[in-house]
């Protein structure tokens, strides 16, 4: 549970500029998480337009949090937030706020693409200051890379598409490559609806089970909302399904 929005992003970075225009103001996506036999929680999207610093961006708030059993024995309440300008696609202002049982952490990320550099702040030690770090070109955030995916158009993730990608997790930057292996009716609550099935090449070990241990399917349309996302980690396996979404700027073909 608590890795999903990280998994998420591992799945949703495609390097370079692109205009987000295909999500709407007020856009809610939920999932709900299976951790083995167990609903273990769920994860939340939402979207808002707004301005930062004088531009137009996409506020994007993504909630993660365990229930039920899982609760019980393993408490989780996430809070990640990112201002994306819609114009280049690219992050401006990040946070990284978690409670993950006893661990907890609240970073903030200043980008500057013009020089490539970030400041990374440590809110939970302000004590430690901010920090100037280099960057990379297209560098985006764990939210961000969700919706710069999104803002691709259905020709530019087409099957055999593959991708190389960079994107800030954390305190760290870690690449990853994206592949579209193809596409797959996938039955939902909603109905049955035609997905891209992606994988992505991710660093086994701490997480996962082995290098490509993941697998999401995102509707095939306009919208590329995610539908589902399976991941063997090093200790079980994770399920995300999708359980609620409003306002996506395009209808959804679901059939029964």
């Amino acid at each position: 549970m608590k890795k999903i929005l990280n998994i998420l992003a591992l799945f949703t970075f495609c390097l370079g500029f692109s205009q987000i225009d295909n999500i709407a103001d007020g856009e809610s996506i939920s999932l709900r998480i299976h951790y083995g036999i167990l609903t273990a929680g769920s994860a939340t999207l939402t979207t808002q337009k707004t301005t930062y610093k004088g531009e137009p961006h996409l506020y994007v708030k993504g909630t993660g949090r365990t229930s039920g059993a899982v609760k019980a024995f393993f408490k989780v309440e996430d809070l990640y937030e990112s201002f994306i300008n819609v114009n280049t696609g690219l992050p401006s202002f990040y946070v990284r706020d978690v409670k993950e049982g006893s661990y907890t952490q609240h970073f903030e990320t200043v980008f500057n693409h013009d020089n490539q550099t970030l400041i990374l702040t440590d809110k939970k030690n302000p004590a430690n200051g901010s920090k100037v770090i280099k960057s990379v070109k297209g560098v985006q955030d764990m939210l961000s890379c969700f919706y710069y995916l999104r803002s691709k158009s259905p020709g530019e993730l087409k099957t055999g598409t593959v991708i190389n990608m960079n994107v800030w997790i954390d305190d760290e930057m870690f690449p990853f490559q994206l592949k579209v292996i193809g596409t797959e009716n996938l039955k939902t609550k909603f109905g049955t609806i035609n997905c891209l099935k992606i994988i992505p090449s991710v660093k086994s070990g701490r997480v996962f089970k082995e290098k490509e241990g993941v697998t999401m399917w995102v509707s095939n349309d306009e919208n590329h909302i995610p539908m589902l996302l399976k991941a063997e980690l090093a200790v079980g396996s994770l399920k995300a399904s999708i359980d609620d979404y409003k306002n996506v700027k395009y209808p959804l073909k679901f059939t029964k």
